[in-house]
């Protein structure tokens, strides 16, 4: 009786050792597509890992597995059979890991160089501004018209994402931050409701406003101009009222010698003996004082 008394109170006791619950693997990373084939970067140092890889057409809400891209190992799995899935051929994909039935969040992929099903469109970094140019021609406008609207998410990089409004035409974010990197990614949108898979995103620099480098011209210009302003004076007085001075300065540094005048003139010099010659003509007429008179 006194042991079985022992026993129960050393189990009451004895805390007891919770059960530890599985630790949902990392998420797989860059996970985007390109010409149908769905690519994913596993997350370092992660083992026995398998993903999983799912679809969604425009006109569903059920996330359903392509086939052939069920917990597989690899990293990479062709989806053009997915095309079929919807009427406009374009589904939004996604990719989830899974370690010994935990599986981690669902990480959205996006179309890296740009499909029939994702928007194609450029950044333009300006002024405090980034403005997102976009391109409509493509069948989707064609058939959808204004239905068919593109919906802009961007941030600055490392932080959360805002969304812009619908928009059918290019839009331009204004009031930016200067020497800061903002991304911008874009997406179709159809009745207010995502079409296909959003591009991947790209990123553009904001420049600094001119305002440094022009400071930097007026640091430079001001010498210069003070350095005019003293030197042009100097040498319109030097020119005007020391020219003299000059003339003596730029005279080449030769002296006549002091009795030059008082050398004697050269002997034996040839002296020429000829005389000049008379000259010949004859008289045509000639009339003398007298014949005026009369």
């Amino acid at each position: 009786m006194l042991f079985n008394v022992l026993c129960i109170l050393i189990a009451v006791q004895v805390p007891s050792v919770p059960v530890l619950s599985e630790v949902p693997p990392a998420l797989p990373q860059d996970v985007h597509i390109d010409n149908w084939l769905l690519t994913w970067s596993p997350a370092p140092e992660e083992g026995d890992v398998t993903y999983t890889v799912q679809y969604n057409s425009f006109d569903s809400d059920v996330w359903t597995n392509v086939p052939a891209c069920g917990n597989i190992s690899l990293n990479s799995c062709n989806v053009s059979s997915t095309k079929a899935k919807d009427e406009h051929g374009c589904v939004m994909l996604r990719v989830q890991a899974e370690r010994r039935g935990v599986t981690s969040t669902p990480v959205k992929a996006c179309s890296k160089h740009g499909d029939s099903c994702s928007p194609d469109f450029s950044l333009i970094a300006g002024s405090n501004s980034l403005t997102v140019q976009l391109n409509r021609d493509h069948s989707l406008a064609k058939d959808n018209g204004d239905h068919l609207q593109h919906r802009v998410y961007y941030g600055k990089k490392g932080e959360p994402w805002k969304k812009l409004p619908d928009a059918v035409s290019s839009v331009t974010i204004r009031e930016l931050e200067e020497g800061q990197l903002y991304c911008a990614e874009v997406h179709y949108v159809k009745y207010r409701k995502p079409l296909g898979l959003a591009t991947c995103a790209q990123c553009k620099l904001i420049p600094k406003s001119g305002k440094d480098s022009q400071s930097q011209i007026a640091v430079a210009v001001v010498p210069v101009v003070v350095i005019l302003f003293i030197l042009i004076p100097v040498v319109a007085y030097c020119l005007i009222f020391q020219h003299g001075t000059i003339k003596q300065w730029l005279r080449p540094p030769y002296q006549i010698p002091e009795d030059f005048l008082l050398q004697p003139f050269p002997e034996n010099l040839p002296i020429s003996s000829s005389s000049p010659t008379e000259e010949h003509y004859h008289v045509i007429s000639s009339f003398s004082p007298e014949e005026l008179s009369e």
